[in-house]
């Protein structure tokens, strides 16, 4: 069965086309707020039900709650607070302002409180860090002084280019029904797929009815790969290395916190909300630098036994000579010397290079996908 939404329902805060026409004739009578692309993301992501239960950005006792207790005020799990920041406002509570993004009006919000908060207390709790050199860290303290919570109502999209991979909740739970898929196991990724994350994701296959690959697209970190490096690598693996009635590729907007366990609790809940049953955990899943250990974000799920979506904790796998296959620790009982480990940054430069990575790290069809493209790197 797939998966019932978090909180119980997929939320849906999209302007009907009157109420759209009516707001967009008034514009200038309403308060304005700009704001980032990331902000545009998530109140897309409230308005399609990825964030669900939540209907606006939060307000002061859930911000409270999650920081201190990963829950919402009603003790749904939420671990990430999804919070909308000004410096001076310049409208009040009960008031209905309009958000811009590159002057493109994108919601109405309806200010239900206006609040202040603790940038270091924020940053501690939710990374585990203040080091501004974190850049979720950074991210906080750059910061409004205040937050403004209220429901939103979604009015223009934004300039999405691959719309023809984007899907929203109620359409992949619709997929998943007419695929006659019971239990469906999501993969999360912001990378192009080597073996390693070909073995991962087949191991848990094994035991599902259907495999969701879910890559992220957004604002990512210099060196990272393009969105569309990422997608053209998925459909070489797809054609050429997945059944096509096992597997579903389709894309998600969202602007990455690197907020390691956390975050890996919200990278559920979202894929819960996409009508998965189980959630790939990775390796330093939503991790950046060494601010957390390579297995914490495994540990976090037992807190949760709530959370309506199984986690499926499947070690790294590395290629062994012993063994002449990809293996991981604990089915292979072979010293160090006969492992093979793939390293994404050796993976990076051989790509940087032109050069072919060995059979054991990525297939030929994804390397020549990658190749094709001038720079598939982050500048």
């Amino acid at each position: 069965m797939v998966s019932k939404p978090h909180g119980g329902r997929i939320v849906r805060r999209i302007a009907s086309d009157k109420t759209r026409e009516r707001i967009l004739s008034e514009q200038n009578e309403y308060p304005r707020i700009d704001v980032e692309h990331g902000e545009a993301i998530d109140v897309e992501n409230i308005a399609h039900g990825i964030y669900s239960p939540l209907t606006g950005f939060i307000t002061d006792e859930d911000y409270t709650s999650v920081l201190h207790h990963m829950r919402l005020s009603d003790d749904t799990p939420w671990t990430i607070p999804i919070v909308l920041d000004v410096s001076k406002p310049d409208f009040g509570e009960g008031d209905a302002v309009l958000l811009y993004h590159r002057n493109i009006p994108v919601a109405r919000m309806h200010v239900e409180e206006i609040y202040r908060f603790d940038k270091r207390e924020f940053a501690e709790k939710v990374f585990k860090t203040t080091d501004p050199a974190h850049p979720g860290v950074s991210r906080v303290n750059a910061m409004g002084e205040y937050l403004v919570g209220g429901e939103i109502e979604l009015l223009n999209e934004l300039e999405n280019p691959f719309s023809g991979y984007t899907l929203r909740p109620v359409e992949t739970r619709v997929l998943f029904r007419e695929k006659g898929w019971k239990t469906i196991v999501a993969f999360q990724t912001r990378n192009v797929p080597h073996l390693g994350h070909e073995y991962v994701q087949k191991a848990a296959l094994t035991f599902v009815d259907g495999l969701f690959i879910n890559p992220v697209l957004g604002r990512k970190k210099s060196g990272d790969f393009r969105d569309e490096v990422i997608i053209k690598a998925y459909e070489a693996l797809f054609q050429h290395y997945y059944p096509k009635d096992a597997a579903v590729l389709a894309t998600v907007r969202y602007e990455m916190r690197y907020a390691g366990p956390r975050e890996a609790i919200h990278h559920a809940i979202m894929r819960k909300n996409f009508g998965a049953t189980h959630f790939i955990v990775g390796r330093d899943h939503a991790g950046v630098g060494d601010y957390y250990g390579p297995y914490e974000a495994w540990e976090i799920f037992y807190e949760f036994p709530d959370l309506g979506i199984t986690p499926m904790f499947i070690r790294e796998a590395f290629y062994c000579k012993k063994c002449g296959g990809m293996v991981n620790a604990k089915i292979c009982n072979h010293d160090e010397e006969f492992r093979v480990r793939i390293s994404g940054t050796k993976l990076r430069k051989m790509i940087a290079e032109s050069k072919a990575p060995p059979e054991h790290m990525m297939r030929r069809e994804v390397f020549e996908a990658i190749r094709g493209f001038e720079n598939p790197f982050v500048e």
